[in-house]
């Protein structure tokens, strides 16, 4: 029978006790760790990408995805104050559907947080190689963009810069090496960790605060026309208001990272809720105030420079007049963007350890440093390959890829939640979801009706990981479940 390995709450709360976690975050933590992850290259990087694909219409698109994303952090909020340990929704769905469910939702977390680790490092790999070009010190370009990447060849001409041949990357080094630095962080420890993504978190808003400051006067009516060039979108197309939503939702995703510190925080009942919902809700704003100024402010038709800048809040400082500025916010960028990978990398590590500690991951995944207090085998091993991911391949489509298992688990969440009301009605909830017959519905629809947007390329690679989870669960993990071998009597 493939359904019948169900964990009980009960039996996971008592199992996260032994694992060695030391708790010392609070409510203030897991909001800047929220902030530190969800603020990095959606609203630094991608918002290029939204214009391309929508136009002005991506302010329609920002204000989708966060409304699909404040659905499913009510739903977080709710399972994750139930359930303080680490592993996210993996843990979520091992209690309410079973293992074979909990395996899928846990391979499609890789593509949440490795993927989109990757994703980031990448976003700022194309700061800092841009800012080392200005001050005459880059990277041969080979070294600048990974195999599968293209590098734009400009030239000069007597009516301006112009965009030339492209050409394939080979090695992107910086996105390699930043990887790796995050990691050596993450293995000295936590709190060291969060210390750190405080400051960058600083950094962040300080600059999308100057960004909107100086952009938002600059708003002329006339750069919101045509509003919708391409459209609403339709599906399987990863094109027009929809398919930028689909993208941008990137710029959102990492708020459930919190829910994976549970384990590491001081009353997680009443602090991961406020971590969840505080961070999410602080970012929202904060986008939509971007989004609205950068369009207003130089317009954002497709193919415009603004959709094919790489730093594209930068280029809308410099078109209004504040060259200055936009540069000081590329740096910003540079100096913060790293808190993203580090708190994507972190959240990767916790579903991998307590993956281990049900036996369907290596157990040396879920060793613990005896100083650091960290899983630093894990650590160090999800580090590496996020960062050969962010040396071979761009952003884009990094993103999208990390979009489909975000989506995947978040549909998963909010149905578990459901079901647990009707299963269990009289376990303690600190936190209930508002509506949730109402709330659920519509997080799982929209989360169904983004991932449809993402574009039938992204779909297969989605599907084919997912064909490729199969596979590995009955090779190696049901084999080794220690759940499995308690029930055969085996273990």
């Amino acid at each position: 029978m493939l359904f019948e390995r169900v964990k009980s709450l009960d039996h996971i709360l008592e199992s996260a006790r032994t694992r060695g976690l030391k708790r010392q975050l609070g409510a203030f933590d897991l909001t800047m760790l929220g902030i530190g992850a969800i603020i990095g290259t959606g609203i630094f990087v991608l918002t290029s990408v939204a214009a391309d694909k929508a136009g002005p219409g991506m302010m329609f698109s920002f204000v989708i995805a966060g409304f699909v994303c404040a659905l499913a952090a009510l739903v977080y909020s709710e399972i994750a104050a139930m359930v303080p340990v680490a592993g996210s929704a993996y843990t979520y769905s091992y209690a309410v559907f079973g293992e074979l469910a909990a395996w899928m939702v846990g391979w499609a977390l890789i593509l949440e947080y490795a993927v989109a680790a990757a994703a980031v490092a990448v976003g700022w790999s194309g700061y800092i190689n841009g800012f080392l070009h200005e001050i005459g010190y880059g990277l041969p370009l080979a070294l600048t963009a990974g195999p599968y990447d293209f590098i734009v060849l400009t030239t000069e001409t007597e009516t301006g810069t112009t965009a030339g041949t492209t050409t394939a990357g080979g090695f992107n080094l910086l996105a390699f090496l930043i990887s790796l630095f995050v990691t050596l962080l993450l293995i000295m420890g936590t709190s060291k960790s969060a210390r750190f993504t405080a400051i960058l978190v600083i950094v962040k808003i300080v600059a999308l605060s100057a960004f909107i400051i100086l952009a938002l006067p600059a708003v002329n009516a006339a750069n919101f026309e045509p509003m919708l060039p391409k459209g609403w979108g339709t599906p399987l197309s990863g094109v027009g208001v929809l398919g930028a939503a689909a993208s941008i939702f990137f710029a959102y995703i990492g708020f459930d990272a919190v829910s994976t510190a549970a384990e590491e925080t001081t009353n997680p009942n009443r602090n991961v809720p406020i971590g969840l919902i505080g961070s999410l809700t602080i970012c929202t704003v904060f986008y939509l105030v971007v989004a609205y100024a950068a369009v207003g402010a130089v317009g954002a038709q497709p193919g415009a420079e603004l959709s094919l800048s790489k730093e594209p809040l930068a280029f809308v400082l410099r078109e209004v007049g504040y060259p200055a500025v936009g540069n000081w916010v590329a740096s910003a960028a540079i100096v913060a963007l790293p808190s993203v990978v580090l708190m994507m990398i972190y959240g990767q590590t916790r579903v991998l350890f307590t993956m281990s500690h049900d036996g369907l991951m290596p157990k040396f995944f879920s060793h613990v440093h005896k100083r650091f207090h960290t899983p630093h085998v894990v650590t160090l091993v999800t580090g590496i390959a996020v960062a050969f991911f962010a040396a071979m391949f761009p952003v884009g489509m990094l993103a999208d890829v990390s979009n489909s298992g975000t989506l995947f688990a978040f549909f998963m969440v909010a149905l578990g939640v459901m079901i647990l009301r009707r299963r269990e009605p009289d376990r303690h909830r600190p936190f209930k979801t508002p509506m949730i017959w109402i709330v659920g519905p519509l997080a799982m629809a929209g989360c169904a009706l983004l991932f449809i947007s993402l574009g039938w390329n992204t779909i297969r690679l989605f599907l084919y990981w997912a064909l490729t989870g199969l596979i590995v669960y009955f090779a190696y993990a049901r084999k080794h479940s220690h759940l499995g071998k308690q029930q055969t009597g085996s273990g």
